[in-house]
């Protein structure tokens, strides 16, 4: 049974367990399905609305790719902030109720934490979180689940290095969250003023996740299975300087990946600045590209259990 028919996805908890399987293997057939040269129909007539108040290449056209490969139909703003009615000063609660008007289920990236939510109780069409400032990024979590399952072979018992800007990284605060359903220990690597929140960390201890905190890099590496690598995110700084402080304070190169543990898979949620050198490109442990690659499967999944398609 499909649970998640009209459901909004704003943050990773919206999802039980359960919710998540059901997602991710969805997700496997669409794939099997796309690789035996199926042309699926499952949301022909159906329209979705990506808006796009901040930046986005991986993420708004994976969302689109998956929709037409569900032989549905997309609408687009790519620039919301500066080419839409927001920048006349139209609020997002008008935006929902405009939008809803025009599509079947809406994808909103927004700079403000919070305003997936105020969109989603305004709109009375399925409303997905494509991010939301610091906040939530709860599709990429299920698209790194699927990675993770895909190149290690199970979630459980696994050792998750998760290195770089946590205070700031959507992406982490998600994928911590999921992961916290199965048995997991997390090595969280950020300098202390970039630290996971102090807040999400106690929820995960309180969940019974294993979790610990450095700022050595080489360390936790020695004990992961998979490295999830991100960005120092630049817009979240308030001045340059202060970005800069931290620019390059953890790269990935084909040296580093031979000392960590062997196997070690990298993740990224994409996209790079100097965090991962090339010369790790090649490597059978690079698994960021096909991250993204994933996206669309698991996209394609979500959107045809929310407009209930399957």
């Amino acid at each position: 049974m499909n649970s998640l028919k009209n459901r909004d996805l704003i943050g990773i908890a919206d999802l039980s367990k359960d919710e998540i399987r059901a997602v991710l293997a969805q997700a496997a057939e669409f794939e099997q399905r796309l690789a035996s040269g199926e042309v699926l129909r499952l949301c022909d007539g159906r329209i979705l609305a990506t808006v796009f108040y901040e930046p986005s290449t991986r993420t708004r056209l994976s969302f689109e790719s998956a929709m037409h490969r569900l032989g549905g139909r997309v609408i687009s703003v790519a620039e919301a902030r500066t080419s839409s009615s927001a920048a006349k000063g139209e609020t997002i609660e008008d935006s929902a109720r405009m939008l809803a008007g025009y599509a079947d289920v809406i994808v909103q990236r927004h700079p403000v934490v919070g305003s997936a939510r105020a969109l989603a109780d305004a709109a009375d069409v399925p409303v997905i979180n494509a991010g939301d400032g610091a906040g939530e990024h709860p599709t990429q979590a299920l698209l790194d689940l699927y990675t993770i399952e895909r190149e290690k072979g199970a979630l459980d018992g696994l050792t998750v290095a998760m290195v770089g800007d946590l205070k700031n990284g959507r992406t982490v605060h998600s994928l911590s969250r999921a992961l916290a359903h199965w048995r997991v220990e997390l090595d969280l690597v950020a300098p202390p003023e970039l630290a996971m929140p102090a807040a999400l960390v106690a929820e995960l201890r309180a969940r019974g996740v294993v979790v610990r905190e450095t700022s050595n890099m080489d360390e936790a590496l020695q004990r992961a299975d998979v490295a999830y690598i991100t960005r120092i995110q630049q817009e979240r700084f308030i001045t340059p300087d202060e970005y800069l402080k931290y620019k390059g304070v953890y790269i990935i190169t084909a040296d580093v990946v031979r000392r960590a543990r062997a196997g070690v898979s990298i993740l990224h949620p994409l996209p790079r600045v100097d965090e991962i050198a090339v010369d790790v490109d090649d490597l059978p442990n690079a698994a960021y590209f096909r991250q993204a690659r994933n996206g669309v499967y698991v996209r394609m999944a979500l959107l045809a259990m929310v407009l209930g398609a399957i």
